[in-house]
């Protein structure tokens, strides 16, 4: 959603790169840049005019003048801004004292509520609470059997007692399900309510009398994000209508522009606490506005990798693994392989994942083009090998390639190709493991490898260097020589990379991550 955004403040930050000293001509370039880029993502313009007047008071003050590197120290207020109007520190849920907590969802029809709750049913599920959906949205056709059907696909309860479509009291169901909650002991209670196409009186009314039925400990109004500007307008009026703790994004998935995201926190008063972005019931999390900002400006978002890595991997497994490769490569079979494989498909979308990469931004393309298919052809290729092979995948030739590639359904190249793949792989894995470093990362420290081949004519072979007569001088160079030779035989910019500070784009990742994504276009 905020693909076009990122791209022009990419954009307008590269033409601060190399510059020593900025000018005020430059501050007011930049500034009339970013304004464009958030007026074309739809953020409201009171919200532009706030932010446009910090960055710009924050950038002709001491910070950047004194700074070693101005463009750095412009991106750094961007970000810091950025993270004030997406409401600055993440907002947690407020639970209840004595359960069960309640937490009612509003919203106009179509913002995605009854989806979202079983949503936020399984992420609270996930956290270790017990949560209850409960139908009070009786007005739109079959939205019972619906909520009945999310419930039961996220694993959690639901209070349903009437069927819908017309009848039956909502602010009475609201109100029973407390009791039935705290009597089959649920310690979250989550009513869904009723939406229209658009803001009216019997809606506000019947939202405010099931609010004041139940007394909920948060009400989050669940917008969605492709509306536009109306996000902000709709929310103003329930914020004065019936009034909500706290906002809930969704469909940030889709290819609008996503200015409600940026304008909806600043404008209401309400920070966003929960953000949707899929169909699957777990493309659903907190919001956090630091990490947000940091997606926003293509420097990734490392702490939900983390995080997602923490859920799916056992720290018994990761040691076990780690263990093994310190032995040797040739303890890492392609049962691991597999294994590790399926692991990382638990965690989510390859794509998204690899949007949460630093740097991965300059990518974008080939990213969004990449087939999530080819985990699974993988996964049939090995399944299809003997435990033997597995274990040894030296002992695969051109006949067992043929009878792997038949069981599998693909090529025999795609099978040789795949073993070529894991014995580099395997290489990689083993020589990080040992502290060694990674192949194709020449000079990064702890992961130095061989020095990147350069395209064209082969270089000649250097002739020897004289050493120097002096005692103390040699020993100096033999030195130098010994780290040189330690840090993959290259010199390198900032933190050790060959041209580091240059733009992320030239930077050439490793064969081994190439290989799973299609070419540049």
């Amino acid at each position: 959603m905020f693909d076009t955004l990122s791209d022009r403040l990419a954009a307008t930050f590269k033409n601060l790169r190399g510059k020593g000293r900025l000018s005020e001509a430059d501050i007011d370039a930049t500034a009339r840049e970013i304004r464009i880029a958030l007026l074309e993502a739809d953020v409201a313009l009171p919200v532009v005019r706030s932010f446009i007047k910090q960055v710009k008071e924050r950038a002709q003050g001491a910070e950047v003048s004194r700074a070693l590197n101005p463009a750095q120290q412009v991106i750094k207020i961007v970000n810091e801004e950025l993270v004030g109007i997406l409401g600055g520190e993440t907002r947690r849920l407020r639970f209840a004292k004595t359960p069960p907590t309640v937490i009612m969802l509003a919203g106009l029809q179509g913002a995605g509520k009854t989806t979202l709750a079983g949503k936020l049913g399984s992420w609270l599920k996930g956290k270790g609470h017990s949560p209850l959906l409960v139908a009070c949205d009786l007005q739109r056709p079959n939205a019972v059997n619906q909520l009945a059907v999310v419930a039961e696909r996220a694993g959690v309860g639901v209070y349903a007692p009437e069927p819908g479509n017309g009848t039956g009291d909502p602010v009475k169901v609201a109100e029973d399900s407390l009791g039935y909650a705290r009597e089959k002991q649920y310690d979250v209670v989550i009513v869904d309510t009723a939406g229209r196409l658009g803001i009216d009186e019997e809606l506000m009314r019947q939202a405010a009398d099931i609010r004041d039925a139940v007394s909920p400990d948060e009400v989050l109004f669940v917008v969605d994000a492709m509306i536009g500007q109306d996000a902000v307008t709709t929310a103003e009026a329930f914020r004065d209508g019936v009034g909500f703790d706290g906002v809930v994004l969704s469909k940030l998935d889709g290819d609008a522009r996503g200015g409600a995201a940026l304008s909806i926190a600043q404008v209401t008063g309400r920070q966003v606490m929960f953000a949707s972005n899929g169909e699957k019931l777990d493309d659903f999390d907190a919001f956090h506005p630091d990490r947000m900002a940091s997606r926003i400006l293509g420097m990734g978002d490392m702490l939900s990798l983390i995080e997602k890595a923490e859920q799916t991997f056992s720290q018994q497994e990761a040691e076990a693994l780690a263990g093994k490769l310190a032995k040797g490569p040739k303890e890492f079979t392609l049962d691991d392989f597999l294994a590790q494989m399926e692991q990382v498909r638990k965690m989510g979308s390859l794509s998204k994942l690899l949007g949460m990469m630093p740097g991965m931004g300059q990518m974008k393309d080939q990213i969004n083009n990449l087939d999530e298919r080819e985990v699974d052809r993988t996964a049939a290729i090995i399944k299809s090998m003997t435990p033997a092979e597995r274990h040894d995948p030296k002992l695969i030739n051109g006949s067992r390639r043929a009878r792997i590639a038949r069981g599998s359904g693909v090529d025999v190249s795609a099978v040789k190709n795949l073993v070529e793949r894991f014995f580099e792989a395997r290489k990689m894995m083993s020589r990080v493991a040992q502290g060694g470093g990674m192949p194709g990362m020449p000079g990064m420290p702890g992961m130095g490898g061989g020095a990147a081949k350069k395209k064209g004519k082969p270089q000649k072979k250097a002739k020897g260097k004289r050493r120097s007569g002096n005692p103390m001088k040699r020993q100096e160079e033999e030195r130098a020589e010994a780290e040189r030779k330690a840090s993959g035989g290259q010199s390198g910019g900032a933190f050790g990379i060959p041209g580091a500070g240059a733009d992320p784009g030239d930077f050439e990742l490793p064969k081994e991550f190439r290989d799973i994504l299609p070419p540049k276009q």
